[in-house]
């Protein structure tokens, strides 16, 4: 069986994309290199940013997926809107209740699409 633990963004440039993720997950990368660089979150899922320049094979333009955040409560997704729109955050929608749960998207600078929301169905702990 196989088990995805491992994601990875084709990026321009990873030591920017690496400053941005480290100040959006309050986590400092465990690797980072002129090409690549790599943060470990705590659920134990990875986070890879490698240089869309050097990527082989090359690497297709994002906008077909999202980077999703699930939080706790709907308290976590207000706090998170409010402190990632303080540091500048593109926000593509704000907080708002959809047919899955209560959420909003952003985007990192490269035009990923990062999503963070609740869901009353699932536990976390």
């Amino acid at each position: 069986m196989l088990d995805s633990l491992f994601n990875i963004l084709y990026v321009d440039s990873p030591a920017q994309s690496a400053k941005f993720y480290q100040q959006l997950l309050e986590l400092d990368p465990i690797e980072a290199s002129a090409t690549f660089a790599l943060f470990v979150l705590p659920s134990g899922n990875k986070l890879g940013l490698w240089s869309r320049h050097t990527v082989e094979p090359s690497a297709t333009p994002p906008g077909g997926s999202e980077l999703a955040f699930a939080v706790p409560d709907k308290a976590t997704v207000e706090q998170l809107y409010a402190s990632w729109s303080e540091r500048g955050v593109t926000v593509l929608q704000p907080p708002q209740v959809m047919d899955f749960g209560y959420t909003f998207t952003a985007t990192d600078p490269d035009g990923h699409r990062l999503r963070v929301f609740w869901m009353q169905c699932l536990r976390l702990t």
